[in-house]
């Protein structure tokens, strides 16, 4: 085991080399290249044609197709049965990591060879590709001996996969199938820049890679495979092989105070992937500090689909030099284009100008070493649509404050309140102490038809709470309402609401009735007793930002299943809280009815199932942390299937099937895993401890 290790790592380090000997290490020069995208493949004009920095396209999300750059007549459509074998072909190996995909035993007698396989007669070789190739052969880690190497590298070009390019490489899938050595692509280092066409751009290389790892520009962090794959920097053809100009970093001023503040330029796509982020730039742009050029001008076709606001985008544009404005600024965007990567990540870099990243779901370069997050601001796409709407609607515009502290803009929704001490995430800034009274919310869905009932006895317990201001009984029972008289007399108002929909994301809807800013959510047939609602509660107002409560779940990565799984078993490890007890700030409840999307509430409600699966999801999404457990009776966990209407349903194995598919759901609607892991327990002081029950405060849970 200890060999493996060893050996993975030195393949790991000599991968990472050979691919920074062609990146002219460290030092990375500005790309000159007239291509960046499929859709860039011609470049930008230029005035002059020996102007020394071209004005590149760029790669964003989805718009502005092939037809803006070719003639409708030249597409290639692809059949719906090619479309599923190109698509299922990359991902075949997906599961694949160094332990189950790669033979260490190549490597231990001779160490770390490359070898590189002979160019075929007639087969044609792309410049980069070349350069590729010449950088490997020139490393003291190349072999011409393929029983001495470790790592094997095709001959054959598979830089550019579009199928539209003129660089495509043509049955690429057979040529590959009859090497010798391709053994499925175990121990071989696939390189890629462009994959997929348009319209879809998917990450499909055109062939079954098997079992061999990919450096590939633009990969996603859904088809990235960490420790196997590596992410690379998209680049141009004209960049040098080794050496290159030096970087602009002078005096060791991080970030360098220069004359614009932000700065891009580069091609705007007017439909299709890529053209969210860069239609709504102009927003920002404000000719001063802050310069967002873009250009309709590319492609055959551009005057046939320009719009409106494509002449004066042009003569902005051509009023700049890209040259100029980048190594005078302090800040480079560095947007997405028709895929992932960018030409201007490199260029940013080379220049000394901090970039930001508007390319959610990016793998970056080298991410496996290098930790760009003290590198570059990566930012949400999502942000920029957030400042155009505050600069519509001032009268509720976020301040400086809200974009500047966690959470940031984006989660914090200025309809909700203009008064920072409403939200739970700045009460340190403001001076400000936690809520002091909580609203239990309880849950009801069967009819009343018994003063022992467990909701009943529920709700005296959460009355009798010396932090109860009020409870709230929200009725979604198809029976209809019981008497006023059939609710037990309490010390704290008891307001019954009745369902419209009756619907489970209701449960979260906002409620004008609620008047602190502490709820205490509960099922219905929760079993708690007043000291453990109170515990709860003063623990929660050390963390005003989280769920804090007594059921806890779980989730894991099934790799048999190549998904996202669900767990109720009894662990010390946890990342959901359950709602059926929990506290949490009513903000949520906002958040959750006017952020979240309706596809995602529907299929809650249409399932009956999940809701505090998201609503799990949507906290950690904002707060970046796990919920907290309190300390809780062993028999929760029973009691809570008692003899009542939910008893079916936790029986029930399609409830539990219905939740794995949700969390799958969800993941995939946020764009990652926002749950996160916990082990830590919050319990009363001297719980447990062997000292007299009178020195404890919430003695009563020590008997329960």
């Amino acid at each position: 085991m200890q060999a493996k290790k060893r050996y993975f790592i030195l393949l790991s380090a000599g991968s990472c080399l050979a691919l920074l000997f062609y990146f002219g290490g460290l030092q990375f020069r500005a790309s000159r290249s007239r291509r960046e995208e499929h859709s860039g493949r011609n470049g930008l004009h230029h005035p002059s044609p020996d102007h020394f920095w071209p004005r590149f396209p760029d790669a964003l999300r989805p718009f502005v197709p092939w037809d803006q750059l070719e003639n409708e007549d030249s597409i290639v459509h692809i059949s719906p049965r090619q479309k599923r074998d190109a698509n299922s072909s990359i991902y075949k190996g997906k599961k694949c990591r160094m332990e189950s995909c790669f033979d260490f035993t190549l490597c231990k007698k001779n160490g770390f060879k490359v070898y590189v396989y002979p160019q075929q007669k007639g087969e044609k070789i792309a410049e980069s590709y070349q350069n590729i190739l010449a950088a490997i052969e020139g490393s003291r880690f190349y072999t011409s001996d393929p029983s001495q190497a470790c790592l094997f590298v095709l001959s054959l070009d598979t830089l550019d996969r579009d199928q539209l390019s003129p660089q495509y490489v043509h049955n690429l899938r057979s040529k590959v199938q009859s090497l010798h050595l391709w053994n499925n692509g175990r121990n071989h280092l696939i390189f890629n820049l462009y994959s997929g066409t348009w319209p879809d751009y998917t990450e499909d290389v055109g062939f079954d890679i098997g079992q061999a790892m990919l450096a590939k520009a633009s990969i996603s962090t859904e088809n990235f495979r960490p420790n196997f794959d590596v992410s690379i920097p998209l680049f141009s053809k004209d960049h040098p092989r080794t050496g290159g100009e030096r970087g602009f970093l002078k005096f060791n001023t991080i970030p360098p105070l220069r004359k614009y503040m932000l700065v891009f330029k580069g091609k705007r796509y007017l439909t299709g992937i890529g053209s969210d982020t860069r239609n709504a730039l102009y927003h920002v742009h404000n000719g001063e500090d802050v310069l967002l050029l873009t250009t309709c001008k590319h492609g055959k076709d551009w005057q046939k689909h320009k719009d409106s606001r494509c002449d004066r985008d042009n003569t902005e544009y051509e009023k700049y030099d890209y040259r100029e404005m980048l190594h005078n600024a302090t800040f480079c965007l560095v947007p997405r284009g028709r895929r992932l990567g960018s030409f201007r990540f490199l260029e940013a870099l080379q220049a000394a100008c901090v970039p930001v990243m508007l390319s959610n779901g990016w793998e970056l370069p080298f991410s496996e070493v290098i930790n760009w997050n003290q590198a570059a601001v990566i930012g949400d796409e999502r942000l920029l649509l957030q400042i155009i709407q505050d600069r519509i609607f001032k009268h509720i515009s976020r301040n400086s404050l809200i974009w500047n502290k966690h959470p940031g803009g984006l989660f914090v929704l200025p309809q909700y309140s203009s008064y920072l001490g409403d939200f739970p995430y700045y009460y340190a800034n403001l001076g400000l102490k936690p809520p002091s009274k909580f609203t239990a919310v309880i849950h009801a869905v069967t009819p009343l038809v018994s003063q022992s009932q467990p909701v009943l006895k529920l709700l005296m317990a959460a009355a009798k709470s010396q932090y109860c201001a009020q409870i709230i009984v929200l009725w979604n029972c198809d029976k209809p309402l019981p008497a006023k008289h059939r609710w037990p007399a309490t010390t704290v108002p008891v307001i019954v609401i009745e369902g419209e929909s009756k619907v489970m994301s209701s449960r979260f809807l906002p409620y004008d009735n609620i008047v602190t800013d502490a709820v205490l959510s509960l099922d219905e047939d929760t079993v708690l007793s007043t000291t453990e609602v109170d515990f709860a509660f003063t623990v929660w107002q050390s963390f005003p930002e989280r769920i804090v409560g007594y059921p806890a779940r779980s989730h894991f990565w099934d790799n048999s299943k190549e998904r996202w799984g669900y767990t109720s078993k009894w662990t010390n490890d946890y990342s959901m809280v359950l709602t059926g007890a929990a506290i949490y700030h009513k903000y949520y409840h906002y958040l959750y009815t006017h952020y979240l999307p309706a596809s995602l509430k529907n299929m809650v409600d249409q399932l009956a199932n999940c809701e505090d699966i998201l609503m799990n999801f949507l906290v950690s999404a904002v707060t970046k942390l796990p919920p907290i457990k309190v300390t809780q009776k062993k028999q929760y966990k029973e009691t809570m299937m008692g003899q009542t209407s939910r008893a079916s349903r936790w029986a029930d194995p399609d409830h539990f099937a219905q939740r794995q598919s949700c969390m799958n759901t969800f993941a995939s609607w946020f764009g990652y895993m926002p749950l996160i892991h916990s082990q830590m327990r919050l319990d009363p002081v001297l719980f447990k401890d062997q000292v007299s029950i009178l020195r404890k405060k919430y003695r009563d849970i020590e008997r329960l």
